[in-house]
């Protein structure tokens, strides 16, 4: 894809609220109660997905060697799978560059051969879209691809295919539009971005990894 958020305490007229303090209802037991669940309830993938935003700032594909395990490139710069890859490893410790590559080892096979490629390449094999469809789809991550806003969950993935069939990976957002559409977080040109565009593309997969599962099996 190449250049691919209490109110509500009496307060009398001659006493106004200082801008700089909290109100009485926002400092209360309940108040309080209802931050923690707020900031409790918002997805790990989600939250470690929106921390790349304004740090990856560049689409770049560039083929590039790296570390093992836990490799990556520079943060400034990736494609839409290095938005998945980093906030998977975040949140659930899910080492996909390992996790692919111990996966093709055992299976070459069952994996695309777009490539041409005889055997594992741990370098890129992860940052690749239909590698990470295969993947998602060999572990039971796979959900139903639908037209319904209510069926995409904060941290669900979406795959889907942007121009002329170029694979595209995304990440489901809890911020929607005033509509109850989810945006997405992804990178499909200009770095990681959380935008407005869930049913923009041809859909071709829907993941969901569940955090609690993940946490059973570390």
């Amino acid at each position: 894809m190449a250049a691919c958020f209490l109110a509500g305490c009496d307060r009398s007229a001659s006493k106004p609220t200082q801008a700089t303090g909290s109100s009485d209802s926002e400092s209360s037991p309940v108040a309080v109660t209802q931050k923690i669940r707020q900031k409790a309830a918002v997805s790990p993938i989600v939250a470690a997905a929106r921390s790349q935003v304004g740090k990856t700032v560049a689409y770049d594909p560039a083929y590039v060697g790296l570390a093992y395990p836990g490799g990556d490139v520079p943060l400034e710069k990736g494609v839409c799978t290095d938005v998945v890859i980093r906030a998977l490893l975040k949140a659930l410790s899910m080492d996909l560059q390992r996790l692919v590559h111990e996966d093709m080892k055992a299976a070459f096979s069952e994996y695309p051969t777009i490539w041409g490629l005889k055997k594992p390449d741990r370098n890129i094999d992860h940052r690749r879209a239909p590698n990470l469809k295969r993947y998602f789809e060999r572990q039971g991550y796979s959900v139903p691809v639908t037209q319904k806003k209510e069926d995409y969950l904060p941290g669900d993935l979406v795959a889907c295919t942007v121009g002329r069939n170029l694979s595209h990976i995304m990440i489901v957002s809890d911020k929607k539009t005033r509509h109850g559409v989810p945006f997405v977080i992804h990178n499909i040109g200009s770095g990681t971005k959380e935008e407005d565009r869930l049913f923009d593309f041809p859909m071709t997969g829907h993941y969901r990894i569940r955090v609690e599962e993940r946490a059973r099996t570390r």
